[in-house]
């Protein structure tokens, strides 16, 4: 069964850094798109930055040139370093991807992990 683990989530002041990591782990054969996405409390959750398996990125404006995507296909893991960070950052950060398995392809997501942005 495949599943997807995030790490990396915590508290931190404004102007800080993160840095976010999810693994993919299961009867993969092959991931496609690999991103974040984020949930603030009483917002929907919104696309943050994602990557292609040959590279292509995108960011939200939100946080182009603050945030960045990356991935290690050998480790099937995305990552997201997050510099700069303002408190309106604050959410529940999910991974997504797209991935082919023994059932099919899916699209799965992680469960989340907090990141909050205070002083």
């Amino acid at each position: 069964q495949v599943q997807l683990v995030e790490s990396g989530g915590g508290l931190v002041q404004p102007g800080g850094s993160l840095r976010l990591s999810c693994a993919a782990s299961g009867s993969i054969f092959s991931i496609g798109v690999m991103g974040w996405y984020r949930q603030a409390p009483g917002k929907e959750r919104e696309l943050v930055a994602r990557i292609t398996n040959g590279g292509s990125i995108n960011y939200a404006d939100s946080v182009k040139g603050r945030f960045t995507i990356s991935r290690d296909n050998a480790k099937n893991t995305v990552y997201l370093q997050m510099n700069s960070l303002k408190p309106e950052d604050t959410a529940v950060y999910y991974c997504n991807a797209f991935i082919i398995d023994r059932s099919g392809a899916m699209n799965y997501w992680g469960k989340g992990t907090l990141v909050t942005v205070s002083s």
